[in-house]
C-alpha cells in the first residue's frame, strides 16, 4: 500500500493506491508536466480520497492557460466564461475531466457570479477562493517514484476538519457566503452528504446571510435541494435549513408546519412528521421522487386544520397538498413529469385499505386513479407515511391485503381501452355517428364492468349497447356523467364513512 505525505503536519495517510491510480488521469497530469507545468487534483476527489472513498467526479486545476491546456488535448471542449477545458478521457468516449488554471475571482455583484475572472500564478491563490476548507485541497498526480509519496498541499486545514468532521468555510465565511450565496445551501448539503457538523463561526454567518440565497437562480437552488434530498443524512439536512433560515426561503410552504401539533393519531408536529417520512424514505433508498412525495405529502395539514388537541382534523388536506406541490415544484423549476407524479402521489396517499371495506371494484378504481406503473411508489410513501407517524410496522396486514387484492384484479378491466368493444362498435350497434354520445355509452360501459369484471364480454357488452341507445340522450347523459365521477365519489364516499367510524385523519 502506497502513501501520500500531508505537508500541514508532516504525517503519513495511507490510502489504497488502487484509488489513486486512475491511468487516465494520471495521463492528462503527464501531459501537463512534459509540457512545463503543474497538475494537481483538486476539490471533492481530493476530499474523497483522503476519507479513502473512490470520488465521483476528477478535477485538475493547472498553470497552464485554456489555450495552452487546448493545445496540449486537440479533441478538448472550451464552452465556458471559467477557463476550465474540458478533456477527454479517451478518444472512443464522451467522458471529459475538468482541467481549470489556477483563478482568482473577483467581486461578486450580483451574488451568484463573479463579476470577472483572473487567472492566479499560484495554487494557494486558487485554493483560498474555494468553498470549504475540505475541498481546499490539491493533490499533485504525478508520483515522486523515489520517496513513492503523493503530495498534499492543504493550507486551510482541510485534513483535520476531515479527520474532526467539521464543516468550515475558507478564511472569512461572511466574504464566502456573500460571493455565491448557493455557498449556504452547499455546507448543508455537505453536512448532510458527509455527516459533518457545521463550525460555529460559519454557522453563524450562514445564519446572518440567509437572505441571500433569493438572489440565485431557482435552477441552482433545485439542484443543490436535489443532492441534499438524496444524502444518506437528507432529514437533519431539512431540519438544519429551517434551523438557519434557509427552508422559509426555499420551501415557506414545509416550514408552516413547524409547530402545528397534529391529533391522537400523531406524535409529532406536522413539521416533523413530514421530515420523519422523508428520513425513512432516505434509508429505504428511494429515489428523488419518493423522497420529495415523502417530504411534501402532508403539506396540506397547516391549511386544513380544524380545531385544536387530540381531536383535531385536516380533512381534505391530501387535495389542497397536490396543489400547492404542483405550485412548489414548478416555482423551482422541477420538471414537468416528476412534478406531475409527485402531486399525484400526495393527493393519493390517504387511500383505504382496511380489507373489510375495500372491495375488487374498490382496488380496480385506485389502479386506475393512480396507474399501474405508480402503485409501487404510492405503497413506499404510506410506508414513509406510517413510521414519520411513529408506528413501528411500515407494512401493516391490511396494507400487504390490499397489495394482494390488487395484484389478484391487475389483469381487469380499468381503462375503456381494456373494455371487448370500443368506439366503432358502439356507433355501428347503436346506429349513430361519432358524437358525444358513443363516449357517453363507453363510460357506462366501463362503470358498470369495474363493479362486474364478468361483464365485459362482447355479446354482453353489445346487447347493453342496444340497450342504452334506446335511452333519452338527457338520461343517458346524466348516467354518463355519474360513470365518470363515481370512481373518486366512491372512494370519498368509502373514506368518509370510515373517518366517522374510525376517526382518521
Amino acid at each position: 500500500m502506497e502513501k501520500f505525505r500531508h505537508l500541514s503536519d508532516n504525517k503519513e495517510r495511507e490510502i489504497p493506491m488502487e484509488k489513486l491510480e486512475k491511468p487516465e488521469i494520471k495521463e492528462i497530469g503527464s501531459v501537463l508536466e512534459k509540457a512545463g507545468f503543474e497538475a494537481y487534483l483538486v476539490g471533492g476527489c481530493v476530499r474523497d480520497l483522503s476519507r479513502g472513498q473512490e470520488p465521483k467526479d476528477w478535477d485538475i486545476t493547472t498553470n497552464a492557460k485554456p489555450e495552452e491546456i487546448q493545445k496540449l488535448f486537440p479533441d478538448s471542449v472550451y464552452e465556458n466564461q471559467f477557463g476550465t477545458v474540458g478533456v477527454k478521457i479517451r478518444r472512443e468516449t464522451t467522458e471529459i475531466v475538468e482541467v481549470t488554471p489556477y483563478r482568482l475571482e473577483g467581486k461578486y455583484s450580483d451574488k451568484r457570479h463573479p463579476d470577472e475572472i483572473k487567472f492566479a500564478k499560484t495554487l494557494e491563490e486558487d485554493l483560498a477562493r474555494r468553498d470549504f476548507t475540505v475541498n481546499a485541497m490539491a493533490l499533485r498526480l504525478t508520483i515522486d517514484l523515489k520517496q513513492k509519496t503523493k503530495n498534499l498541499v492543504d493550507p486551510f486545514g482541510g485534513q483535520e476538519d476531515l479527520k474532526n468532521k467539521i464543516l468550515r468555510a475558507v478564511g472569512n465565511p461572511e466574504e464566502r457566503f456573500q460571493e455565491d450565496a448557493l455557498r449556504l445551501m452547499r455546507a448543508v448539503r455537505f453536512m448532510a452528504q458527509l455527516g459533518f457538523k457545521i463550525e460555529e463561526k460559519t454557522e453563524a454567518a450562514i445564519k446572518t446571510h440567509a437572505g441571500l440565497l433569493e438572489f440565485i437562480s431557482k435552477e441552482r437552488v433545485r439542484d443543490e435541494f436535489s443532492k441534499l434530498l438524496l444524502a444518506e443524512n437528507a432529514a437533519d439536512g431539512i431540519r438544519k435549513m429551517q434551523e438557519l433560515g434557509l427552508l422559509k426561503i426555499v420551501l415557506p410552504e414545509l416550514e408552516e408546519g413547524v409547530g402545528v401539533g397534529q391529533n391522537k393519531h400523531h406524535i409529532y408536529t406536522v413539521f416533523e412528521h413530514n421530515v420523519r417520512a422523508l428520513e425513512y424514505a432516505a434509508k429505504q433508498n428511494y429515489d428523488l421522487t419518493v423522497r420529495i412525495a415523502s417530504l411534501l405529502h402532508d403539506v396540506g395539514k397547516p391549511a386544513t386544520k380544524y380545531g385544536e388537541g387530540p381531536d383535531s382534523t385536516f380533512y381534505g388536506h391530501q387535495v389542497v397538498g397536490e396543489k400547492m406541490v404542483l405550485k412548489i415544484l414548478d416555482r423551482l423549476r422541477f420538471p414537468k413529469e416528476m412534478t406531475e407524479k409527485v402531486a399525484l402521489l400526495v393527493r393519493e396517499h390517504m387511500f383505504v385499505y382496511d380489507p373489510e371495506t375495500v372491495t375488487d371494484a374498490g382496488a380496480r378504481r385506485l389502479v386506475r386513479r393512480v396507474g399501474k406503473e405508480n402503485l409501487e411508489d404510492l405503497f413506499r410513501l404510506r410506508e414513509a407515511d406510517r413510521i414519520g407517524s411513529g408506528v413501528p410496522k411500515a407494512q401493516p396486514y391490511r396494507l400487504r391485503h390490499l397489495k394482494f387484492r390488487i395484484e389478484k384484479v391487475m389483469n381487469d378491466p380499468i381503462s375503456a381501452k381494456m373494455l371487448k368493444v370500443n368506439g366503432e362498435d358502439v356507433m355501428r350497434e347503436a346506429g349513430i355517428p361519432a358524437s358525444p354520445k358513443v363516449g357517453a355509452i363507453l363510460a357506462v360501459l366501463l362503470e358498470e364492468v369495474l363493479d362486474d369484471p364478468a361483464l365485459n364480454i362482447k355479446e354482453i357488452l353489445v346487447a347493453r349497447i342496444k340497450s342504452l341507445a334506446q335511452m333519452e340522450d338527457k338520461k343517458l347523459g346524466e348516467m354518463s356523467k355519474f360513470a365518470r365521477q363515481s370512481a373518486d365519489q366512491a372512494q370519498t364516499r368509502i373514506e368518509e364513512e370510515i373517518k366517522k367510524k374510525y376517526f382518521v385523519k
